[in-house]
């Protein structure tokens, strides 16, 4: 017999000797045997208390009761004189676990992991746990695809009732993906197949994704791929008929055979509508369609398409629409067709809109955000609309709605979203490497969530040899409860552009202001500012002769107010992971006639992203800018565009593409360019990692002078870039490589940035 089949009949045999106690009343009850555990636990989980009369059945449930607490290896009831005696033997403790031979895990988490089938120091020692921890410790090995692991285990007895266990695990080594067989497949070739799926056999790149090692969830995956390709292109009938996996006796090779049927190719004979006309009418129905008589089946069309219906009910609070796609098969015929049945339901009101995860952020800062309100009708635009909006603050990393009805009701529901906080406050670095100053740094302090108010503050103190900087901005977004925002911007900046590629001079401003931001809608506002500054400017010998000109007429000390003017419009579906939508900014910065200059700039960006698939976007930028005098004076020098560097045309060095001075100086200009083409994926193996991404980039730009024109003056680069949305604020890393490198360009393939830059 097993033991642990004896040690379950011993509560049995001891219930079967408390029979032949004879009844008594228990004038007193005394507990023998304990070591640690206290004489008011056994107590309070004895059903029997001084006073009782104990008899056969309560004796039994007494045995029955202290065995359960698992407590105890062995139970006996005695009587003396009405004296209930309860004599124990408890299960020892674990004093220690020790874990040895492993590499692949950290030990903290595999102890974490047997602590949560019951195994940790200080517990009662359980052989069953132990044996679950042993299966939990093959199954943590098994999901890295290391099915030869071997375990032995060894528990040995200590002093005072005490156990120590020893693990020892050799790991072996990791079994691969030999081989891949796919059986019935005609349409689509096995290579076409075996490139959709996620697992395969090694390659060069399977030491990162680890996608030659088996798993059950993604083999899972994978079939769930094969059956949507098939499915999509016609193929209704198409089944899975059956998967063998098999592994070498020697546990280091995996063979995967998949068996499918693929059926004939379906067409679409015909589409009908069912649903009330007064709700949502017919043809408008008919306009959500994708799927049309004539047409190749696709799941995927048919999936949209009732999407798309649900969605349209939303929009007029009909949040449990019911939209299902009846299919009437002809297989003779190769034909299907599909009667869209509509059910509306009941139109739902928002009842409760609950908010969870903000630990830092403020309710009201969330809840302003919201275009949906309570006790109004649902609308699915409108709580998508409040998503993107929550999102875009940028203090959280993750953000999820949820619509949830309310039970006992079929017309209310209730929304919650649910938010994951992060860090809001960051220190922001820039830095570039270069053959004569080297590494360039560039940083500033920000909380962008003060209190969790939603306000934002910014100090920036940088004492670098290039510039020194300190600035303290302040923003208010909600400045009036309708959204318009104040802010107030405090600096004093020194500029020595002796160490940069532009012309060296020295200048030194200092200068505050005020902006107000209003909203035009949930995705548009305008900005307002006006600040006043005052420039010194020192020269130097090397400084251009327009530099000189320049101080010469106007003097090196000039004072100016200035006026701003900004426009926006974000559509973004996520500020956090982009991958459709649109950012447009419009910006003009004039000096008024009571400054010492007369000039004004204007700048546009468009930004444009676009999903060409599920895990790829292509991003396209353009960014357009000019500056011009007024009143018979120039622009301000220190006032030009500069182009190259990361933001513009990455692989040149930071602002040195455009006009030069006699010493190959950046002079910078009055008219500025910059095109920037970039495809968007996730880093291999991690498709479902929002924080890092890699991309594929062109950029081009160009600055014009007075008097420059034509494309002689564009510059050209292609790399690749990866960004990752670190804690310490975004990583961006690019190398380029310049496609047109002319005489005097100034090079730096390998730049990044650390964060936001000012």
């Amino acid at each position: 017999m097993k033991l642990k089949n004896l040690v379950g009949l011993i509560p049995l045999l001891y219930a079967a000797s408390a029979i032949a106690i004879e009844p008594f009343v228990v004038k007193d009850i005394r507990v023998e045997g304990i070591q640690r555990t206290e004489a008011g636990t056994v107590f309070s989980y004895l059903p029997v208390k001084v006073g009782d009369m104990l008899d056969d059945e309560h004796a039994a449930a007494a045995i029955r009761a202290l065995f359960a607490t698992g407590f105890f290896k062995d139970v006996r009831l005695e009587m003396q004189q009405g004296v209930l005696i309860v004599l124990v033997r408890e299960r020892p403790s674990i004093a220690s676990i020790e874990i040895n031979g492993v590499k692949d895990f950290p030990k903290d988490t595999l102890r974490d992991n047997l602590k949560s089938v019951g195994l940790a120091d200080g517990r009662i020692f359980d052989k069953s746990a132990l044996d679950k921890a042993e299966q939990e410790l093959k199954r943590q090995y098994v999901a890295r695809g290391k099915y030869g692991v071997k375990f032995t285990t060894t528990v040995t007895e200590l002093e005072r009732n005490r156990v120590a266990i020893i693990f020892n695990v050799v790991e072996g080594e990791t079994s691969k993906i030999r081989q891949i067989n796919i059986i019935g497949n005609q349409t689509f070739n096995e290579k076409k197949l075996k490139d959709l799926m996620q697992l395969g056999t090694p390659n060069w790149i399977s030491w990162f994704t680890k996608n030659d090692q088996y798993s059950k969830q993604k083999l899972s995956a994978d079939l769930e791929t094969l059956r949507s390709l098939y499915l999509d292109a016609g193929y209704l009938e198409f089944s899975i008929d059956s998967t063998q996996v098999s592994i070498t006796p020697d546990k280091e090779q995996i063979y995967i055979t998949i068996n499918i049927s693929e059926g004939a190719k379906y067409t679409v004979s015909e589409v009908k509508v069912s649903g009330p006309e007064n709700i949502l009418p017919h043809a408008e129905t008919r306009k959500l369609i994708k799927v049309q008589a004539g047409d190749v089946f696709s799941r995927k069309e048919l999936t949209d398409s009732t999407k798309k219906i649900g969605d349209r009910l939303g929009e007029d609070g009909y949040a449990f629409a019911n939209v299902n796609a009846v299919p009437d098969v002809d297989k003779e015929k190769h034909q299907v067709g599909f009667t869209f049945v509509v059910d509306p339901g009941a139109r739902a009101y928002v009842r409760h809109i609950d908010i969870t995860g903000n630990t830092k952020t403020r309710d009201l800062v969330i809840r302003r955000e919201f275009r949906q309100m309570e006790s109004a009708w649902y609308s699915a635009s409108k709580v998508k609309t409040s998503k993107q909006k929550v999102d875009r603050l940028n203090f959280f990393s993750e953000v999820n709605v949820e619509t949830l009805p309310v039970p006992g009701t079929n017309d209310q529901l209730d929304v919650s979203l649910a938010v994951k906080e992060k860090a809001t406050g960051d220190f922001s670095v820039g830095a570039g490497v270069s053959s004569n100053v080297g590494v360039v740094f560039t940083g500033s302090i920000t909380q962008r969530n003060l209190f969790g108010t939603g306000n934002s503050i910014s100090t920036q103190i940088n004492t670098s040899k290039i510039n020194q900087v300190y600035s303290v901005t302040y923003t208010n977004p909600y400045y009036t409860d309708n959204g318009v925002s104040r802010g107030f911007d405090l600096y004093k900046r020194n500029v020595n552009s002796t160490y940069t590629a532009i012309s060296p001079y020295l200048s030194a401003t200092i200068g505050g202001g005020v902006r107000f931001g209003v909203p035009i809608s949930d995705f548009e506002n305008t900005h307002f500012g006006l600040s006043a500054e005052k420039t010194e400017l020192t020269l130097t010998d090397a400084s251009s002769l327009q530099m000189k000109e320049y101080v010469r007429v106007f003097g090196p000390s000039t004072s100016n107010l200035l006026t701003s003017v900004g426009w926006s419009h974000d559509s973004r579906d996520s500020a956090i992971y982009t991958t459709e939508g649109t950012i447009q900014r419009a910006f003009v910065e004039a000096a008024l006639p009571v400054s010492n200059q007369r000039f004004y700039k204007l700048t546009y960006q468009h930004q444009w992203f676009y999903p060409i698939s599920q895990n790829f976007t292509l991003m396209l930028n353009g960014e357009v800018g000019g500056a011009e005098g007024y009143s018979g004076k120039p622009v301000p020098f220190f006032k030009n565009f500069y182009a190259g560097g990361p933001g513009s045309v990455r692989g040149f060095k930071p602002f040195s593409i455009g006009p030069r001075d006699i010493n190959n100086n950046s002079l910078g200009g009055t008219r500025r360019i910059v095109g920037n083409a970039e495809l968007l994926f996730p880093m291999p193996g991690m498709n479902k990692e929002r924080s890092v991404r890699l991309s594929a980039f062109v950029d081009a730009g160009a600055v014009f002078g007075l008097g420059m024109t034509g494309s002689d003056s564009l510059r050209y680069s292609t790399g690749l870039a990866v960004t990752w949305v670190s804690p310490m604020g975004p990583l961006k890393i690019s190398i380029g490589v310049p496609l047109n490198k002319q005489a005097g360009d100034k090079l730096q393939p390998f730049q990044f940035t650390l964060g936001s830059l000012f």
